[in-house]
């Protein structure tokens, strides 16, 4: 690697996701590296009561773990007629540990008797970055839509088979290309404040 390449730790284990911020950040001489690339690295405990607070944890766990700038983000959705369920939970939302698919069965159990109008929701994120020097950067996103009866496509991960985006109308996430999805995802809408307030830098 180039000796003037900027190193950035992204606090994930998430193919996907760290696939989704490469694409997003792409500066030249930047390069994106998960916690794997660089070693052995402990689960950290997401104690936050949102997501910025679970973040910036994340965040800072990273930053001084492998004494590089880190990016962290905590993402969620958010169901009206769960008053906001499963949030900050979204990703033990079945219980710890949880896959995906457990994660939707229990989201569809949920939601098994709510009316149409009664199944808006959004994806919500917030992204921060803790540069060398210790400066917090922060941006958020969120896409709105509704939950889905039934689950389907092959991309993404997590909740995208069931959440049909409003700006995608008879598509779930999870049947848009890479590019789709951050032209209108919450981290894609967050990836690209981000990317403006570093710029702006």
């Amino acid at each position: 690697m180039d000796s003037g390449t900027k190193r950035i730790v992204v606090a994930t284990r998430n193919a996907g996701k760290l696939a989704e911020i490469r694409h997003a950040l792409d500066f030249p001489g930047w390069h994106f590296v998960s916690m794997d690339e660089l070693g052995a690295f402990p689960e950290v405990e997401e104690t936050g009561e949102t997501f910025r607070d679970n973040a910036l944890i994340k965040a800072e766990v990273a930053r001084e773990r492998f004494a590089l700038p880190a990016l962290a983000d905590d993402s969620g959705l958010e169901v009206d007629a769960l008053n906001g369920e499963p949030g900050v939970l979204s990703a033990r939302y079945a219980g710890t540990p949880s896959s995906d698919t457990e994660n939707n069965v229990k989201l569809l159990r949920e939601l098994e008797h709510a009316p149409e109008d009664r199944r808006a929701a959004r994806f919500r994120c917030v992204m921060v970055l803790i540069d060398e020097d210790g400066t917090v950067i922060e941006a958020q996103g969120t896409c709105e839509g509704r939950i889905a009866v039934i689950p389907s496509g092959e991309h993404g991960f997590g909740y995208d088979p069931l959440f049909l985006p409003d700006a995608t109308p008879g598509r779930t996430m999870a049947e848009l290309t890479l590019e789709e999805k951050n032209a209108i995802s919450h981290r894609g809408a967050a990836l690209r404040a981000l990317r403006e307030e570093l710029a702006r830098g």
